[in-house]
């Protein structure tokens, strides 16, 4: 059973979904502008879930919405995939040579939550998506995928690792959100 609401917050109408179903607890996923709320049948205080983490729904839609206005003054560029490669190639020997980490094994596809990813097995996936980014986004993603190639996770070491180079790296974020979302527009 799911329902449509909406919840005030500091003069914001942010919608909401509430679905009663089989979760064992209650979860809260905030996506595209939508609150989605999901708890178990029996759950009798949704208000108060709500209230409880209304500071992190909040700041999910602020920056929902930042990232909406980012997203209006960005254009997706339009190069092929054989200069995605050519790009992304050069960046991985520069930046080879910068971590002194190599990956064995590099590919290309088109992905549904994330710009890339690295393997225990040291192969970095790209998503194929990046060819609509500018250069310095591209260059970013490869950084932070190699990165892996020393700390597999999100530890504070890797963070390091990326804070060495990108100092600036939320905004780097928050332009490959505003990025994401105009791909997410077109697809």
């Amino acid at each position: 059973m799911s329902a449509e609401n909406s919840i005030n917050l500091k003069g914001l109408d942010i919608p909401y979904s509430l679905n009663y179903g089989r979760v064992k607890s209650p979860k809260l996923k905030y996506s595209y502008g939508k609150l989605e709320v999901s708890v178990p049948k029996n759950f009798k205080t949704p208000e108060e879930l709500l209230h409880k983490h209304k500071l992190w729904i909040y700041r999910r839609h602020v920056e929902y919405t930042n990232t909406l206005h980012e997203s209006s003054s960005r254009q997706l560029l339009n190069r092929s995939e054989e200069a995605l490669r050519e790009i992304v190639m050069f960046h991985i020997k520069s930046i080879s040579d910068e971590l002194g980490v190599m990956p064995d094994k590099v590919t290309f596809r088109k992905m549904k939550t994330k710009w890339g990813s690295c393997s225990s097995k040291k192969r970095v996936n790209l998503n194929r998506h990046l060819m609509h980014l500018p250069e310095s986004l591209i260059e970013y993603v490869v950084f932070h995928e190699m990165a892996h190639l020393i700390e597999l996770n999100h530890s504070f070491r890797f963070w390091n690792v990326i804070d060495s180079r990108y100092a600036d790296r939320k905004e780097y974020d928050r332009q490959l959100s505003a990025y994401w979302h105009l791909i997410q527009e077109t697809n």
